[in-house]
């Protein structure tokens, strides 16, 4: 079988093509430093009009939040997300790798792919895609395919809600777009958006490019297998996750006694979701752009990474609960071969 794509292929003489990543590492760690140079410029110069130093400032912050009500914010979304995650991915799996597959089944390796994804998400997603292969012996790159398809539509549906609080709140996003023109900014990503969707799906029904042998790629199947209806039902699916995070970010920053609105997040949330998935490490895109949306409040570029760090590690310790039954779900004749040599021995 040819290559699959994504394999690099050693060529002659091309050894320059091995500082790629080394090169690519390097610039996202110089822009992750310039994105925390530049909010904690910011907070040092709000610090300094209050007469305080940066930590004295952060600590003050900090200290007049309500952390009990926070954690009782936190930990049932957190539950929430992971349910309703769990079912976008049951549902897109049955209908383009595994239809027998049950929710139940589901639940343990989403949750432990968690665990990984806090070293890369990517090795996350992986953990899903072995377990289709191991027990319903779906190809790696199909199984993929699936998880590829969620991140686009989690990107649409960013770009979708974000669309409906722009035009509901449009003198939010002008009062905030003193650094940046956010308005014309968003509006040029929505039109690129909107005008590609359609040519997306012609070119994956066959009806543009009718000979283009992209399509056949395994890394596309679920592309292939797509109707109309999937993408509306996957962004229904999710949306209960971005309307609870609006509504926890609303509810937190109050907690944290910054003032907003409901509106502000709907216009501003999924926008810094769209940031935090840029390629830096620490999520240092939304970072920046926390304090972009909020120059009155540079410290919630702090608070922003507080909120993604428990997420983050809550959703591994659910991840920890479901891991004796993820791998016997992985790994089904690992628990009986324990078994066997203990009982040998």
């Amino acid at each position: 079988m040819a290559n699959n794509p994504g394999e690099e292929t050693s060529l002659p003489g091309g050894g320059g093509s091995s500082h790629r990543p080394l090169i690519f590492r390097l610039l996202t760690w110089l822009l992750t430093m310039a994105c925390f140079y530049l909010v904690y410029s910011r907070i040092e110069a709000a610090a300094l009009r209050e007469g305080l130093s940066v930590y004295g400032y952060l600590m003050a912050f900090f200290d007049e939040a309500d952390w009990l009500y926070w954690l009782l914010l936190m930990i049932p979304y957190s539950v929430f997300f992971f349910l309703v995650d769990a079912h976008a991915t049951w549902r897109t799996i049955r209908w383009f790798n595994a239809p027998d597959i049950t929710f139940s089944q589901v639940l343990p390796v989403r949750a432990s792919a968690y665990i990984l994804s806090l070293v890369n998400e990517q090795v996350g997603k992986g953990a899903m895609s072995l377990y289709l292969l191991r027990r319903y012996d779906v190809p790696v790159w199909q199984a993929i395919s699936s998880m590829i398809f969620l991140g686009m539509m989690e990107i649409y549906q960013l770009l979708l809600f974000s669309s409906v609080g722009v035009l509901l709140y449009m003198d939010l996003v002008d009062a905030a777009s003193s650094i940046l023109p956010l308005a014309q900014i968003l509006f040029g990503i929505y039109i690129l958006a909107l005008c590609y969707f359609p040519l997306h799906l012609a070119y994956f029904s066959g009806r543009l490019l009718p000979d283009s042998g992209l399509r056949s790629r395994e890394f596309l199947n679920a592309f292939v297998k797509a109707r109309l209806k999937h993408y509306g039902m996957i962004v229904l699916f999710k949306a209960p996750n971005l309307i609870g995070a609006v509504l926890v970010y609303t509810l937190a920053l109050d907690l944290f006694n910054v003032p907003v609105v409901f509106g502000q997040m709907l216009a501003f949330l999924p926008v810094i979701f769209l940031a935090a998935a840029l390629p830096l490490p620490f999520h240092a895109g939304a970072l920046v752009l926390w304090t972009v949306l909020f120059p009155d409040y540079p410290e919630v570029g702090v608070f922003s990474l507080v909120m993604h760090t428990f997420f983050v590690l809550f959703n591994a310790c659910i991840g920890v609960l479901f891991l004796p039954r993820a791998n016997r779900e992985l790994f089904p004749g690992a628990e009986h071969a324990d078994g066997g040599d203990q009982a040998a021995g």
